[in-house]
């Protein structure tokens, strides 16, 4: 199958906003604050965005709240004009472990991690549809290990079914990986080293000990 440039898509859709002065309203996911800082700054100018926290997925829930508290933090601290609205949604992580039922042993970018994409962006297609946004994405795809061709398929499929337009979106484009890690390090923001979810925090954990062991038995040779 073809990929699709979503970030093309994007620019036709900005370049006519900017053309006609309209200002929609965006429900835009967010998976955490550094991911977010990035699309904040981009999207801005030309969205009322509200910003949504639904992440079942993260554990333990100590994290869960830090990963909040950063975002909203950021919010705070970001210059912005129009200052996005945060909602943060329920924490049931039961949620995420029935979608990955039967997957648990997968890799990370695997199907397990399709079916988490689905779960957040459903609930975000559904209350961009009960606030009576014009559209929602999801700030996921900016990351180089998430699967930007993916999230823009399962995110058209919510469109059509909730009749909320899907924003099309592959924030990794344009520098936007790179500005995320700028704006990280220029307001202090916590950056987490595993997607959230305890599978793969048990493959950064292995990863962690590999590394540890290799470097005493380097030290003591």
């Amino acid at each position: 199958m073809q990929k699709i440039n979503y970030q093309k898509q994007l620019d036709e859709i900005i370049a006519g906003l900017e053309k006609s002065g309209d200002h929609p309203t965006l429900l835009l996911h967010s998976c955490c604050a550094p991911c977010s800082s990035y699309v904040l700054e981009y999207l801005n100018r030309y969205f009322h965005i509200i910003l949504f926290y639904y992440n079942p997925n993260i554990s333990p829930k100590e994290e869960f709240e830090k990963r909040t508290g950063e975002l909203k933090r950021l919010v705070e601290e970001m210059p912005m004009t129009d200052k996005p609205e945060v909602i943060v949604g329920r924490y049931e992580p039961s949620e995420f472990f029935e979608a990955a039922r039967g997957l648990e042993e997968l890799p990370e970018g695997s199907e397990r991690c399709f079916k988490c994409y689905r779960l957040r962006l459903e609930e975000a297609a559904k209350l961009a549809k009960e606030l009576g946004a014009d559209y929602f994405t999801t700030t996921l795809s900016i990351s180089p290990y998430k699967n930007a061709q993916k999230l823009g398929e399962i995110a058209a499929e919510l469109g059509e079914i909730y009749n909320v337009r899907a924003l099309p979106a592959d924030f990794k484009k344009k520098g936007g990986y790179k500005r995320s890690i700028e704006l990280s390090a220029q307001y202090s923001l916590y950056r987490q080293d595993y997607c959230g979810c305890v599978y793969s925090k048990a493959v950064r954990d292995r990863k962690n000990k590999e590394k540890s062991e290799l470097a005493d038995k380097q030290e003591n040779a």
